[in-house]
């Protein structure tokens, strides 16, 4: 897993961030990940009217991973609408954790 290449996945993340649904909040977010079989998965944020049940860009993730045939995630970037990278809230945390493989690696603003 140390030969990701983390520029690769920032840039998928920020074309999935692009095409997220943010009208009430204006904080577009995207998030793409590595798969333990090589692909990438994305997702974007979907908010709605009823604001707190919106969907986080890790939840279009997990459903794109699951819709393209399942599998563990390996690594993981999220960025905002500014291209920076950010970290997911808790909620998402616990959904990442459920669908990743041992070890997997979360870029933060650390590296």
């Amino acid at each position: 897993m140390t030969d990701i290449d983390w520029d690769r996945l920032r840039t998928e993340a920020i074309s999935a961030m692009r095409r997220a649904y943010a009208p009430y909040s204006n904080y577009s977010v995207g998030a793409a990940a590595l798969v333990d079989d090589g692909r990438t998965v994305s997702g974007c944020n979907v908010e709605n009217a009823s604001y707190g049940v919106g969907l986080c860009a890790e939840c279009g993730l997990v459903s794109a991973l699951h819709m393209s045939g399942g599998g563990r995630l390996t690594a993981f970037v999220c960025v905002n609408g500014a291209e920076e990278i950010i970290m997911p809230c808790g909620r998402c945390r616990q959904l990442l954790y459920e669908h990743s493989a041992p070890g997997m690696l979360l870029h933060t603003v650390s590296g």
